[in-house]
């Protein structure tokens, strides 16, 4: 991408508003939300922006303005977020009403605080307050696409501001609307992982009580690329009736004895007062492009509305 850039500049005219004139000039025809990501052939322009546009904000913003609609100018727009952050917080806001689903996505994922493949926005992680109004313009959406971003930029925030993200999500969900409690669940689903409380709350799972939580794992050995059989047993001995996400907790062996956990979704359930549910689940511990796998004997542990219950283990080979 970096090179592509590289060979525009040196090939359009010297004046950066003459070069972005043509390169707005030469774009596509708008996509549909399925096909946005067929635009990766636009991704040298957006760093062309960012790389080239800065002293020019008038025109850079109406490119960004134009290949979001194309691909993303997620990437694009933060080196603006962190130079003109006024004025760029005020043109967002305004596009949060714009006609398309693409641009009014791009006014919150472009200013998520931890943006996966973007560069920290440091200022923003110290004080979110300009991102506030932003997500509330767009909470209620009409577009799926734009309310995961609103979720994304939320679960962002998270990490840093805990306490104030439980409060905004609480005073958004007094409101009954029909999408913010998906966006909520969307936007507190690292918390979830985590067993936070109050997120587990706010999505309408409390502490369990009076469960006998049994889990069995089976074989007791495997080699890598093969997979392993979890059984759950959960009995309710309460006299009422409780919602349950159940999750399972996997502690992978690393280099020099470490151990690091992932938490996996399992399956969501009501299990009525008195009443026994059993699970089955099958694992493979396969090697992908993000974990490598390392022999040992590695952990199980359930994870039922946050709290740790029953455990397992299996040696990798």
């Amino acid at each position: 991408v970096k090179q592509f850039s590289s060979a525009l500049h040196h090939t359009l005219p010297e004046s950066y508003p003459e070069a972005i004139a043509v390169l707005v000039e030469s774009l596509p025809e708008e996509a549909s939300a399925a096909s946005i990501t067929d635009g990766w052939l636009q991704w040298p322009v957006g760093q062309f922006i960012a790389e080239y546009g800065t002293d020019h904000f008038k025109e850079s913003m109406h490119a960004m303005t134009e290949l979001t609609q194309r691909f993303s100018s997620e990437f694009a727009v933060r080196p603006f977020v962190e130079k003109y952050p006024k004025k760029t917080f005020a043109l967002l806001l305004k596009q949060t009403k714009h006609k398309s689903e693409h641009v009014r996505r791009w006014c919150s994922e472009g200013v998520r605080t931890r943006l996966p493949w973007g560069n920290k926005l440091n200022d923003l992680i110290a004080d979110p307050a300009p991102i506030l109004p932003i997500l509330e313009a767009l909470l209620d959406d009409e577009s799926l696409y734009v309310r995961k971003s609103v979720g994304n930029n939320i679960n962002d925030l998270a990490t840093d501001h805990l306490q104030l993200v439980l409060k905004k999500c609480r005073a958004w969900q007094k409101k009954n609307r029909p999408h913010r409690d998906w966006i909520i669940r969307h936007g507190l689903r690292s918390l979830i992982k985590q067993g936070n409380p109050d997120a587990l709350a706010l999505t309408g799972f409390s502490k369990p009580d009076q469960l006998k939580v049994q889990l069995s794992v089976e074989p007791a050995s495997i080699r890598i690329g093969q997979s392993v059989t979890l059984a759950l047993t959960v009995k309710n001995n309460s006299k009422k009736n409780q919602s349950l996400m159940i999750d399972y907790v996997l502690h992978y062996v690393r280099k020099n004895d470490l151990v690091n956990e992932k938490v996996f979704k399992w399956k969501t359930i009501v299990i009525e007062a008195g009443c026994q549910e059993i699970l089955k689940k099958s694992h493979p511990m396969k090697k992908t492009t993000v974990r490598a796998l390392y022999s040992g004997v590695h952990k199980l542990e359930v994870q039922i509305n946050g709290v740790r219950y029953s455990s397992g283990e299996f040696t990798l080979e």
